[in-house]
């Protein structure tokens, strides 16, 4: 009981001296410090309850179909499965790989999630041949099976204000080697601290006084994500007293799961430009073009060791250091018992398998994302677009885009002078639903600026004559291919009191002619004869009926006095390509949310045709004229076989060059012309023909069928008079015709022979020499 006395005579002699710091410590504690530490616990908890990453919405391709008899070739199928992120590894046994093996491709499909279901990952044995899949098989099952889908490869992501790309994953996702190798060369004592380690500290301030330099780092995953979250990178005294509080805070309120899931999901892993790469999840995609799930070790060893310095450890600016940290967290995985010694050093042999290109699509195809926010803003605006975590899915084809911008690159270096002062643009669908293929708004591929697809107006020329003639043939009672129309010279008198003569393109009139001919030569005087007997302001509704505005009312629109834009045109073609079916052109095929729940579906109804029969003559006429009209030299090229319907269109002057053609599967449609309006020297035929030819060599497509359509008939016609004739009469010509229209009742030759027998008669023209292949 004598320590007490003494105790109280102690304190009564310090307590003078002690007693102005206590106090001071006591103001700083009560007034500074525990306010402080409040406001830095408001902070935290709200930051950590509100955690939810800026997910910016992604915009994926449309997935690749693999059934027998689908078109495809080897350098098609390879371009897809490289721009879907697919590496050729040699095996094809880790999802996201192939493997070549003579005409067959071993594929491990990731599997994926759409609008219109999905399918789980499995490995395909894929075997081609004759340019189309000539078998499917199942390795899983050893089953041939009927379809399958290669998952969809991501091609822009749209971004808020903060450029940061991240695929956010729960802890049950990651792999368990991820997570215990994070542990062990960042954080060894992470299950067991309270957010900051004062013995990894010390042992950090060790090694780095003996090595001379910072070599290890004594802060836990808790403090670097604090960094992440909340602090800048400056170092002083302020901004580590804040990391260790905060860190000590976020301990106190959460458990090591969720502050562990956070990380995952917010550590800083690499940039490409202005994005910002974060979370491990993300980071394997942009560097192994593979999801988190499917890593290997070593590369998940790559990506625990990129944490220490994202930029200095760039494995694709750097990747002798990126090998040298790589090979040092294997160690370490191996010291540590995450993976045995031998495992450790057979990873340490790997090559770092380094994508070429980081998966994190900006805005690649900019005309095609255009046609896409135009068609999903009605649904989303743009905030909602940029932070909502949506995966919006399309209906593009990588390989239809791809090599839709070649085919213009190819032609346009092709023309020399002309093709260096002339711009291009470019619209490809299927041809049966009107799903956008693809969409190039300027001969330079990945041009930002003018969409001259969607906003470029200009007169198509002879690409409005197939609607003329189909106007006409919808009425079959009056009209069909065979009927006699004039190509005779026409005047007319302007409203400003000027005449108007327009000639045809070879100078020359050819009198009466067969319809199909007209067509097949885009012969003008003919075509704007036969407009005026149908009525031109039919024609104009007609063209209004497709949402057009602004038609030129006057005689002129019969030969294509009417500017429109190459998607506009191509909304025109696409009424014949699909058998006529009014189908609107659509680039946008669902929207998924956050959760994968569907919460948009843009679908398109067909309803009934329209005009069918006319719409399968004109299909028919156009046929030839890629056979021997003014598109001819598809006929007498490889493409041949593709049986495909086309058509040509030159404005005045030269200015502007078309042409719209379709085959089986796909309707493309393309212009070229200067940007200043100036004639560009360019025919359809010698311009944006030869980039559709060119499109069409690569592009895998079904050919279309040489039959005349259900509905028609085949019959031999008189082309003097537009009537049944026998078959082996004078210059008779077999056509189709809408079945039940003509009459049965053949003129015969009687009147024929009459008329050679005494040197005249009803005689058939002789056939037409072939027009200058220009318009």
């Amino acid at each position: 009981m004598a320590f007490l006395p003494r105790l109280r005579s102690f304190t009564s002699a310090a307590w003078p001296w002690v007693r102005i710091p206590f106090w001071i410590c006591m103001g700083l504690l009560f007034g500074f410090v525990l306010p402080y530490t409040l406001v830095l616990n408001k902070r935290v908890q709200d930051r950590f309850n509100d955690l939810v990453f800026a997910v910016p919405t992604r915009i994926y391709a449309r997935p690749l179909a693999l059934a027998p008899g689908t078109p495809m070739t080897p350098a098609a199928l390879e371009l897809e499965l490289t721009f879907a992120g697919y590496s050729n590894d040699g095996h094809g046994q880790v999802a996201g790989t192939w493997l070549k093996d003579g005409s067959s491709y071993t594929i491990a499909s990731r599997g994926y999630a759409g609008p219109d279901g999905g399918e789980l990952p499995k490995r395909v044995r894929v075997a081609l041949g004759k340019g189309q899949v000539a078998g499917v098989k199942d390795l899983g099952s050893g089953k041939s099976i009927e379809l399958t889908h290669l998952d969809p490869a991501r091609i822009a992501t749209l971004y808020g204000s903060q450029q940061e790309e991240r695929r956010i994953v729960r802890l049950a996702d990651v792999p368990p080697m991820l997570l215990s190798g994070l542990q062990a060369v960042e954080d060894r004592d992470f299950k067991h601290h309270f957010g900051i380690d004062l013995t990894a500290i010390l042992r950090a301030s060790f090694a780095n006084l003996r090595a001379g330099h910072t070599v290890q780092g004594g802060s836990t995953l808790t403090q670097q994500l604090v960094r992440n979250l909340f602090l800048d990178r400056e170092q002083n005294f302020t901004r580590k007293f804040n990391e260790a509080l905060m860190s000590i805070l976020i301990e106190a309120h959460y458990d090591k799961s969720r502050i562990l899931e956070a990380y995952v999901n917010e550590v800083f892993l690499g940039q490409q430009g202005s994005q910002a790469v974060h979370g491990f999840a993300a980071a394997s995609e942009f560097y192994f073009g593979r999801r988190m799930e499917d890593l290997k070790p070593q590369e998940m060893a790559l990506l625990i060791g990129m944490v220490k310095g994202p930029s200095y450890y760039d494995p694709r600016r750097y990747p002798e250091r990126a090998l040298s940290r790589r090979n040092l967290v294997l160690e370490q995985f191996a010291e540590t018992g995450v993976m045995t010694a031998d495992e450790a050093k057979a990873a340490q042999a790997t090559p770092l398998g380094i994508v070429s290109v980081g998966q994190l699509p900006h805005n690649r195809f900019p005309a095609f994302m255009q046609l896409v926010r135009d068609q999903i803003t009605a649904d989303f605006d743009d905030e909602t677009l940029s932070n909502g975590n949506l995966s919006v899915y399309t209906s593009l084809d990588p390989a239809a885009q791809l090599y839709a911008e070649q085919a213009i690159t190819t032609t346009m270096a092709s023309l020399g002078k002309r093709g260096d002062a002339a711009q291009a643009a470019a619209v490809i669908t299927e041809a049966q639903t009107g799903a956008v293929l693809a969409v190039v708004g300027s001969k330079l591929p990945g041009d930002q600026g003018f969409n001259r697809a969607l906003d470029a107006r200009r007169p198509i020329g002879s690409l409005v004559k197939p609607l003329v003639y189909l106007v006409a043939l919808a009425q079959p009672e009056r009209w069909n291919l065979g009927s006699v129309i004039e190509d005779e010279p026409v005047s007319m008198k302007q409203p400003d009191g000027t005449m108007w003569t327009p000639k045809n393109d070879e100078g020359d009139a050819h009198g009466p002619v067969p319809m199909v001919d007209a067509l097949v030569h885009s012969w003008n005087l003919a075509t704007i004869n036969l407009g005026m007997n149908i009525g031109v302001s039919r024609i104009k509704a007609f063209l209004e009926s497709f949402g057009l505005t602004d038609v030129n009312p006057s005689p002129s629109l019969l030969i294509g006095a009417l500017d429109m834009s190459p998607l506009q045109a191509t909304q025109l073609y696409q009424y014949i390509a699909a058998d006529g079916h009014a189908l609107p052109l659509v680039a946008v095929r669902g929207v998924v949310d956050g959760k994968g729940q569907t919460i948009k579906r843009y679908e398109v109804k067909t309803g009934p045709g329209e005009y069918q029969s006319a719409v399968r003559l004109v299909t028919w006429a156009m046929q030839q004229v890629t056979r021997s009209g003014t598109a001819a030299s598809v006929g007498s090229s490889g493409l041949a076989y593709l049986n495909a319907a086309g058509k040509t269109g030159t404005s005045n002057d030269m200015r502007d060059s078309w042409f719209a053609g379709f085959t089986g599967e796909h309707l493309a449609v393309f212009w070229m012309g200067r940007d200043d309006n100036k004639p560009s020297g360019l025919y359809g035929a010698t311009g944006s023909l030869r980039a559709w030819q060119e499109l069409f060599r690569k592009l895998p497509t079904k050919p279309l069928s040489a039959a005349p359509g259900e509905g028609l008939e085949l019959a031999w016609i008189n082309p003097s008079t537009g009537r049944r004739t026998e078959q082996g009469c004078e210059g008779a010509r077999q056509l189709p015709v809408v079945a039940g229209t003509l009459s049965q009742d053949a003129e015969g030759c009687f009147w024929q022979h009459v008329g050679n027998l005494f040197g005249g008669g009803d005689q058939a023209p002789a056939p037409a020499p072939p027009a200058p292949i220009r318009d």
